[in-house]
């Protein structure tokens, strides 16, 4: 089957952290940031599918580990801090002009979500936006995509996944859709070629 839409991943392939989370969080925690990051990483994992509401999780774990910047503040300032890779969104840009369905495939909880739709403009570039918030479940499972070839409204075998995160591509396949694992690190030429294998036009 001919590939007819292209789901991309957010972070790492269309948008970045400048610096990372490490060195974004140092200036509210110090040498508290590794321990605090890599357990709120896990205790959001239930807002990722849209389960529990994160800025009371996020709030606990800032004040468990001694911050004393209110949480808005912080919450802006780090999770906010986004950096778009303009060449991404005018690959995406080009697919769509040559009559491709372009989406957007991310874990997000709901406040950077909505942040991501109205002041990154995703909404308005993604002909389909499946969030994990709002899909009801996170990647890497396999439901993820099922759900969102649902909300495309495509065969999996049509719609090409590209994620940064290996573990993300396997599950695409697992639910039947091709997929290729490609972070923006690698240059915008590579993934040039691997959309090339797949017969799209670029």
């Amino acid at each position: 089957m001919n590939i007819r839409h292209v789901l991309f991943d957010a972070d790492g392939v269309l948008q970045d952290l400048p610096g990372g989370w490490y060195a974004a969080m140092e200036p509210y925690l110090g040498g508290r940031t590794r321990e605090f990051l890599h357990e709120t990483w896990v205790e959001e994992l239930p807002s990722l599918a849209g389960q529990e509401d994160y800025l009371p999780i996020l709030t606990a774990g800032l004040h468990r580990h001694g911050a004393t910047t209110p949480v808005a503040e912080i919450y802006d300032a780090v999770w906010k801090k986004i950096s778009v890779i303009e060449e991404s969104l005018e690959l995406v840009r080009t697919l769509k002009r040559n009559g491709y369905g372009v989406h957007l495939g991310t874990n997000q909880e709901c406040y950077r979500g909505a942040h991501m739709r109205t002041a990154l403009g995703y909404d308005e570039l993604f002909d389909v936006s499946c969030y994990s918030y709002d899909l009801g479940v996170a990647k890497p499972d396999p439901a993820f995509f099922t759900r969102a070839a649902t909300r495309i409204g495509a065969d999996p075998e049509s719609i090409l996944f590209i994620d940064d995160n290996a573990d993300n591509v396997a599950a695409a396949h697992t639910a039947g859709l091709p997929a290729e694992q490609w972070d923006f690190t690698q240059g915008h030429a590579t993934l040039h070629t691997l959309l090339t294998t797949h017969g799209i036009t670029t």
